[in-house]
């Protein structure tokens, strides 16, 4: 059981190296940094799972970065690229309960059998998976297994959700939320190239790291209800959750790593100090 004493929390920071921290990203350092309370704890965990797009360079800046802005945090840095065992094993937890299938349909396979369909049904994250190789026999997907045909794993939302009771969840502002995790449909918990994804990565690590208080934005607030039934059936403790309101441009546009938003890397060369970039993160006086 977590612990909590005179409002101390365990907090944590959880970027991807995809690029340059901007000043949406200091918002949300700043907000989970400033919510641990006095004596609390702040973690730095670097989300590098997708071998892609994620690059040393950028974690090495990230930890720089968050240093200028006088950010200090427990060490050492949890890094998901040097814990995919801890992945492996939350997996096979779920398989032994009968809570996996191999997926081995294509993007397109997925898009063709949408279309051909006639209903698209949408979730948080967009087209729902039509459930193809859920339908595939043991065999079947033994004998693709063998042959060494590519697959993701994916849950199987509707055993998940039968086995338990309705879930909630707990959000510092709005109080018991309910958890609807099967608006997702059967989401996948293991890519192709790696044991895990972002939805098992970060209730795992949650959990390793005893976080008490989650902080992330809004647009992450959906995905909160399937880490509640991957908590349930991983046996962890839910912390407590806290989705902060997204940084935008004066046009409205939400700020991304893609779109080369001003960088805190790019203030930093052009002669901001770091109080003067907190307070633009709306932070400090």
């Amino acid at each position: 059981m977590k612990k909590v004493f005179n409002g101390a929390q365990v907090t944590r920071f959880a970027p991807s190296p995809t690029g340059y921290l901007h000043i949406g990203h200091a918002f949300s350092a700043l907000t989970a940094y400033n919510a641990r309370g006095q004596n609390g704890t702040f973690h730095v965990r670097i989300e590098d799972i997708d071998p892609s797009r994620c690059k040393t360079e950028f974690t090495d800046a990230i930890l720089e970065d968050l240093h200028w802005l006088g950010l200090d945090w427990e060490t050492p840095v949890r890094r998901q690229s040097e814990h995919l065992d801890d992945y492996e094993k939350a997996l096979r937890n779920m398989e032994i309960k009968g809570l996996l299938y191999p997926c081995f349909c294509s993007r397109s396979e997925i898009k063709t059998e949408i279309e051909q369909s006639g209903r698209a049904p949408h979730g948080p994250d967009g087209p729902i998976y039509p459930g193809i190789c859920r339908k595939v026999s043991s065999e079947k997907r033994k004998e693709k297994i063998h042959n060494g045909e590519p697959h993701v794993q994916r849950l199987n939302m509707q055993a998940a959700t039968a086995i338990c009771e309705p879930l909630t969840w707990t959000d510092k502002k709005q109080g018991i939320v309910n958890a609807e995790p099967e608006r997702f449909g059967d989401v996948v918990l293991a890519r192709k190239d790696v044991p895990t994804s972002y939805h098992l990565a970060v209730t795992v690590d949650d959990h390793l790291q005893g976080i008490t208080l989650v902080n992330r934005g809004s647009d992450l607030e959906p995905a909160t209800d399937v880490h509640r039934l991957l908590q349930h059936h991983l046996g962890y403790e839910s912390p407590t959750y806290e989705h902060h309101r997204l940084i935008r441009d004066t046009s409205g546009r939400r700020l991304a790593k893609r779109d080369q938003d001003i960088t805190i890397r790019s203030l930093r060369d052009n002669g901001y100090t770091s109080r003067e970039v907190i307070k633009m993160a709306g932070f400090g006086n």
